[in-house]
């Protein structure tokens, strides 16, 4: 993958030439069909007219209209971060040879001069061969059989080869029907599947069943079964990837193709998804009702409380009062339902002293408090929507994300180089943008100690990927300072950036490197989010965006401890580590340094946690030159804080 550069004149790059698939793998598009003859203009216009009809058209206009003006080369502070959806935009097919698209259709200026140009190059060649007497020498032909694969024509001043198509390409000549491939995040198989077309050099569409929900219903009731991969040629069912690859041992794979891909993909063929359109039914919080009426009832102002100017708070009686008269109850069910009401997040104590008391204290909601602006999860108004269970959450996040790492183009294969200007664009990050409203007001408590970290982890990471989009790479210590603590997402009604969910949650409260306080207070209601002890692992696992940072990683809740233990070994393996026997040196990365506490401490025991982590040549050193008891130097490593692009 060739990353974007980051640059002012990004955002002037021509459409036609961000959304090409490389190696052949084509996305759930909008049309029904994907069809050789369509030019790249006309597919442009019908996936632009189809998106403007969703319901978020306005809200992706703006989307685009943030990340065009915004781009990835300036860092821009924020107050106030109400981020629209963005405007998905399904990818185009990767133009093949034996594909019919125009050059003039893709470059409309210089491709219609040289076709021009090419038209009567040709006619000045037939009539040169057409002049040409049998046997006058002028005129030599080599290779005329089709066995060979070049026939070269020698005319005087005058070179030309043709290249004849390779049984590849005329099969593609053949093919007007379509290749549906319905895949999961995180399967090996549906991986192979993919690169198995990848490799063949065959256009297909891919429909991932955890991406586009709805989709593993029409699965279900074409095979009967969830299981992935299934390949349809037309409407007709395949298989999995054993049969794939059986087709193509024995040689019928063509043959196959041939029968069932001639013709032109019929309506019985599966559903291509549309972009834009959102799969998941919100339902309406049962309380909302009353919260809708409390917000234009209550006397809603601005108080001196404590000696401190709290605004936009209402007191707690009046709360009690207004529900009594709307509800025509007891006073009993009038305070049970605003505890209710603060433990949905829909109100909160302006000190954060309780959930609800009866009592004369006061409360705001959730929509005024002041750190709701610059959170980037919150648009306009807070979710109404009742809250979806957080492992709910929590597994739909891992797989959004799993399938933006797959897919070919949006991470390079070594996951150490990110384009994210293709990923704002993307159906995957869309939905994602959708699913970050659903944290307002999840309940954290419910999550297990696995759950908890694989969803702090991966939550980081794709925080990160937002971070970029919306305001760029930290080009500075300010920078930093700004990315790291003002990027914020309001989670479970309450603000947490990247630093809060790094150093106060996952390192259990602890110190950020050249801070001097600790994340939170002890009357922080963040507090039950820390976990009993820290995973140094941890560390290896967050990807901070920059080119010193440990490879993009996503986690599974039941096998974190593994894939963690895993991401250090490969971090140690490539470039976290480089030994020195001669002179005794280790040199480890700076990330170590930083976080030295969360090692040990002290510099053996730093040595011997890292020496659980290494394999091979560098594990031989390090145990023989602590064995020898002698002095051990640890130099570390520069940070590049350069993007990953």
């Amino acid at each position: 993958m060739n990353p974007i550069e980051i640059n002012p004149e990004q955002d002037k790059v021509h459409d036609a030439d961000q959304k090409i698939i490389p190696n052949g793998g084509w996305r759930a598009g909008q049309d029904g069909d994907v069809e050789a003859g369509k030019s790249s203009e006309n597919k442009e216009d019908s996936d632009s007219t189809e998106v403007n009809k969703t319901p978020d058209s306005d809200v992706a206009k703006e989307a685009d209209h943030q990340i065009n003006c915004n781009g990835h080369n300036k860092y821009i502070p924020t107050s106030k971060a109400q981020v629209p959806l963005p405007k998905p935009e399904p990818p185009k097919p990767k133009m093949e040879r034996s594909q019919s698209l125009s050059i003039a259709e893709s470059m409309p200026l210089i491709g219609k001069y040289i076709r021009d140009r090419s038209s009567s190059f040709s006619a000045a060649i037939m009539n040169r061969l057409s002049s040409l007497k049998e046997g006058s020498g002028d005129f030599v032909l080599k290779n005329d059989s089709l066995n060979f694969e070049v026939t070269e024509f020698k005319i005087p001043g005058v070179k030309v080869i043709v290249k004849l198509k390779s049984e590849e390409e005329r099969l593609e000549d053949q093919i007007r029907g379509r290749i549906t491939l319905f895949t999961k995040s995180n399967c090996e198989h549906s991986i192979a599947a993919r690169q198995f077309f990848k490799e063949k050099g065959l256009r297909y569409v891919e429909i991932n069943i955890d991406v586009f929900t709805k989709s593993g219903n029409e699965l279900m009731e074409r095979t009967e079964s969830c299981e992935v991969p299934q390949i349809f040629f037309n409407d007709s069912l395949i298989g999995g990837l054993a049969t794939l690859k059986s087709l193509s041992e024995s040689g019928e794979l063509h043959e196959k193709m041939k029968e069932l891909l001639g013709p032109k993909c019929p309506e019985e063929a599966p559903k291509v998804p549309v972009y834009g359109i959102n799969d998941e039914e919100d339902k309406e919080d049962e309380l909302v009702g009353v919260v809708r009426f409390l917000r234009q009832s209550l006397p809603i102002q601005d108080r001196l409380i404590k000696m401190k100017m709290v605004k936009s708070c209402f007191a707690g009686p009046d709360v009690v009062e207004a529900i009594i008269n709307h509800l025509d109850c007891g006073r009993r069910k009038g305070i049970a339902t605003a505890k209710m009401m603060a433990q949905k997040h829909f109100i909160h104590h302006v000190f954060g002293e309780n959930d609800f008391e009866n009592g004369y204290h006061y409360y705001r909601f959730l929509e005024h408090e002041p750190f709701i602006m610059g959170c980037f999860n919150f648009r306009s108004s807070t979710n109404d929507n009742e809250p979806k269970p957080a492992s709910f959450i929590a597994d739909r996040l891992s797989k959004l994300m799993f399938s933006i790492v797959e897919m070919d183009g949006y991470v390079s294969d070594d996951r150490l180089h990110v384009d994210y200007f293709r990923i704002s664009k993307s159906e995957e990050f869309r939905r994602y943008i959708k699913l970050t409203r659903d944290l307002q007001r999840i309940n954290l408590q419910l999550f297990t100690p696995n759950e908890r970290l694989a969803f702090f982890l991966n939550l980081y990471n794709a925080m990160v990927i937002h971070a970029v989009i919306s305001i760029g790479h930290p080009e500075g210590i300010l920078d930093n300072k700004a990315f790291f603590l003002d990027f914020q997402y309001v989670i479970g009604g309450y603000p947490h950036s990247l630093s809060i969910i790094e150093n106060g949650i996952l390192r259990n409260n602890r110190k950020s490197p050249f801070s001097l306080t600790k994340p939170f207070s002890k009357e922080d209601r963040r507090l039950h989010l820390v976990p009993m002890r820290v995973n140094p692992l941890i560390h290896f696992g967050l990807c901070k965006g920059t080119r010193s940072s440990p490879k993009l990683r996503f986690f599974t809740a039941h096998n974190v401890e593994d894939e963690l233990i895993s991401a250090a070994k490969d971090y140690f393996q490539s470039e976290g580590i480089k030994i020195d026997r001669e002179l005794r040196t280790v040199y480890l990365t700076r990330i170590i340094k930083w976080f030295s506490q969360d090692f040990g401490g002290q510099e053996k025991e730093i040595l011997e946690w890292v020496l659980n982590y290494l394999e091979g040549r560098n594990a031989k050193l390090l145990k023989t030159m602590l064995g020898d008891g002698d002095l051990i130097t640890i130099v570390y490593q520069d940070y590049d804080w350069s993007g990953n692009l």
